[in-house]
């Protein structure tokens, strides 16, 4: 009962398969990805590889929109960094006591400039943590944009490339381990948090 109860991502993983047969599987896949780079927990892979995998013929289609609305996403966090940080995102980061976690991004973005946006792409950190700093920040914009289209999208066509070659014994293996890489994602931002 309790290994039961451990398992929230192989629901979510088996929703998002449904999702992916859906008429409408690129407005859903869209959307995810769009709030992912600004508040939603759950990456928007978890929807692209079953959906790539479904329809492999149109896995390089999925993974432009998955890039495209993960860039318009962040480019959002990016705005709301930049023009709500002091009066909306600043407190919300105090009450919950994220200032040091703050300050490491702020150091990071210093020492590393654009590279941490694109290594975002591919970080388990949450990349609006870094698409809403880098707003804060006052980042220049078309940089910015670029090195999240170039993170993003080399992250989303691998996953998209996997899924078109690897097909449906990559997919068995990724369900199979669902649950380990769902928990060790969330593991490893707690201990980078």
């Amino acid at each position: 009962n309790d290994h039961l109860s451990m398992k929230l991502f192989t629901p979510l993983y088996d929703a998002c398969l449904g999702w992916a047969q859906h008429s409408h599987a690129d407005k859903y896949l869209a959307g995810l990805s769009f709030t992912e780079s600004v508040i939603f927990p759950i990456p928007p892979d978890v929807m692209l590889a079953p959906m790539a995998l479904a329809q492999p013929q149109r896995a390089w289609w999925y993974a432009m929109i998955t890039t495209v609305a993960s860039v318009l996403g962040g480019i959002a966090g990016y705005l709301l960094g930049y023009f709500a940080f002091d009066a909306f995102i600043h407190p919300i980061i105090v009450d919950f006591g994220y200032s040091d976690k703050l300050m490491l991004a702020m150091e990071w973005f210093t020492h590393y400039g654009v590279w941490v946006v694109f290594l975002a792409g591919f970080s388990p950190i949450p990349y609006k943590v870094f698409t809403i700093t880098a707003g804060m920040m006052s980042m220049a914009f078309l940089p910015f944009v670029i090195a999240s289209a170039i993170g993003r999208g080399a992250r989303f066509f691998l996953v998209a490339a996997l899924m078109y070659w690897g097909g449906a014994k990559m997919e068995s293996k990724l369900r199979q381990y669902i649950e380990i890489l769902g928990w060790g994602v969330i593991l490893l931002a707690v201990i980078l948090y």
